[in-house]
């Protein structure tokens, strides 16, 4: 155990403060009660708060522990990751968030109803909300239960148990306001704890002269070749992550519910360009430390990592390992605390999105009488459920040979068909409504399945027995089963095509340079100007770490 009591007393305070602005953000002014309130915080969300709370969902402790723990093992090459969402953003920003806004919708299916129909919206749904608690929730969940097992020794079923009634509670009476006010503040102690012990340990291990000194140059590059050791070469990045990429930063409602709350399309957009500019640090901040602590230990600076039970270093603890060896009483009290802050940020983004969902595009269309008062209600009592069910789930999560491998695996396999139907819909005026649910139906039953082969071991071992198959990583996956739904989606919608109507065109982009003729705000604002300059600056990063 490497945290004493003046450490645990920081955390606690710690807990203790942001359970309380959770709390007071929901209830200091008695509207909450109306549901648009409670799940889009009355849609007055300005553009910092947005893109701070579009980050702060998305790093959890999964991104500090298992990004610090593929670093070690792998260097720089799962930075990419990071590095190809600012690329997304920029599409959410100028395809996708503008039709979100003027649509006026609450969820993302029910966009999908407004472009396809009503069992478009069903299926998604459902999808939305098994996503929520089974990826976003309960992997950050053990994730988290991982590090406080470190720091503290207590048991991980304890962890997720403590860590899930906390998070839940302030969810529960604040909705979207109560997360994204805590999202801001917590990002903000994420983002510091994080540097601290980035610029501490970089000093320990000599600067950059004295790191690289120690670590092989293939570790600093970001596209690996064929057959790397990492498992991830450059072609499966460029062909599986826009599969994924547009999924979650585009059509997934625990992430794009922030902008859904934009009090207008420049905030919205605006917002999402300054979360891709965000995602640049967590390369320098949250890999980096990991290729750090690799170097550390052959210089013989820190203690090596404990061993696991095969007798290898356990790299899951990189990042604990390094807050107890490096960092001084007090500070690693600080640095636990952005841990939390990152756990509960995308837990409680994940469970508001969770009774969004089922209130709006379930409840609410099986009694359509419902009063706000009743649906949010209804909401506290989805997030309650969504909490114990991903705890029941979490455990199971170790399966996998790391938490980021199997979150973005789990991903990979869900996300190709709701990106087939999301870009048909919003650029190809033909895509239909029966091609829509089908390809949705279809697409989710071939990735089920697959990830099934997946965690039962059974691809793995496949793949080990047979050498031609082993480029066949979860990218790759993904960018096969996009093909197979896109094949799905265009021959059903030119089969079956749906009358053309004012309302359905008003969603789709009459040419993929529509977005750049609007004109957003004046002067370095402008979405555009942002979105060339954020383009601009991660083609530089590629090349200079290619």
């Amino acid at each position: 155990m490497q945290i004493g009591l003046p450490d645990t007393a920081i955390i606690v305070a710690y807990i203790v403060g942001i359970l309380a602005l959770g709390c007071w953000a929901g209830l200091r002014r008695r509207a909450h009660d109306k549901a648009d309130e409670y799940f889009l915080a009355g849609k007055t969300l300005r553009w910092p708060v947005i893109g701070l709370a579009l980050f702060a969902t998305n790093i959890s402790t999964v991104h500090l522990v298992s990004l610090a723990e593929e670093g070690y093992t792998n260097g720089l090459a799962y930075g990419n990751f990071e590095w190809m969402a600012p690329f997304t953003l920029i599409a959410l920003a100028l395809f996708f968030a503008p039709f979100y806004i003027r649509s006026g919708v609450a969820t993302l299916p029910d966009f999908l109803e407004k472009r396809y129909g009503r069992a478009s919206r069903d299926w998604l749904a459902v999808l939305s909300i098994v996503s929520a608690i089974f990826i976003h929730i309960g992997f950050s969940l053990y994730a988290g239960a991982t590090v406080l097992q470190g720091l503290f020794g207590i048991p991980k079923m304890w962890s997720i148990v403590l860590i899930a009634a906390i998070t839940g509670l302030y969810t529960m009476v604040g909705g979207l306001m109560a997360v994204v006010l805590t999202e801001s503040v917590q990002t903000i102690i994420l983002l510091a704890g994080a540097v601290v012990l980035t610029a501490i340990s970089l000093i320990k291990v000599g600067g950059w002269s004295g790191l690289t000194e120690q670590v092989d140059p293939v570790m600093f590059t970001v596209l690996r070749p064929a057959g790397d050791a990492s498992g991830l070469p450059w072609y499966s990045v460029f062909l599986g992550y826009p599969i994924i990429g547009i999924w979650y930063w585009c059509t997934d409602q625990t992430i794009v519910q922030r902008v859904l709350g934009a009090r207008d399309e420049n905030h919205a957009r605006t917002g999402a360009l300054f979360a891709g500019f965000i995602k640049i640090l967590p390369v320098f901040i949250f890999v980096l430390p990991g290729l750090i602590c690799l170097a550390l230990v052959r210089k013989g600076a820190i203690p090596a990592l404990p061993l696991d039970a095969e007798g290898q270093p356990n790299a899951a603890l990189t990042y604990s390992h390094m807050i107890g060896t490096l960092l001084p009483v007090g500070l690693r009290g600080v640095v636990a605390a952005a841990l939390m802050a990152a756990l509960m940020s995308t837990v409680s983004g994940a469970l508001n999105s969770t009774a969004t969902l089922f209130s709006y595009d379930l409840y609410k269309r099986w009694a359509p009488g419902t009063s706000e008062r009743k649906l949010v209600r209804i909401g506290r009592i989805v997030t309650f459920v969504a909490m114990v069910l991903a705890v029941l789930w979490s455990p199971l999560c170790g399966r996998f040979p790391t938490v980021f491998q199997g979150i973005n695996a789990a991903i990979s396999y869900l996300a190709p068909p709701i990106t087939v139907v999301f870009i048909a819909g919003v650029f190809w005026k033909r895509a239909s409504s029966k091609a829509s649910f089908v390809t949705l139906v279809t697409g989710s039953a071939v990735g089920f399945v697959v990830f099934l082969l997946d965690f039962t071991k059974i691809l793995p071992a496949f793949k080990e027995a047979h050498a031609s198959f082993a480029f066949l990583n979860f990218m790759v996956i993904s960018f096969l089963l996009a093909c197979l739904c896109g094949v799905v989606m265009i021959v059903l919608s030119l089969a079956f095509p749906d009358e053309s109507t004012e309302a359905r065109m008003a969603l789709v982009w009459k040419s993929p340079l529509e977005p750049l003729r609007e004109k957003g705000w004046p002067g370095l604002g402008n979405y555009k100007f942002l979105s060339a300059l954020l383009a601009l600056t991660m083609i530089v990063l590629y090349i200079v770490f290619r």
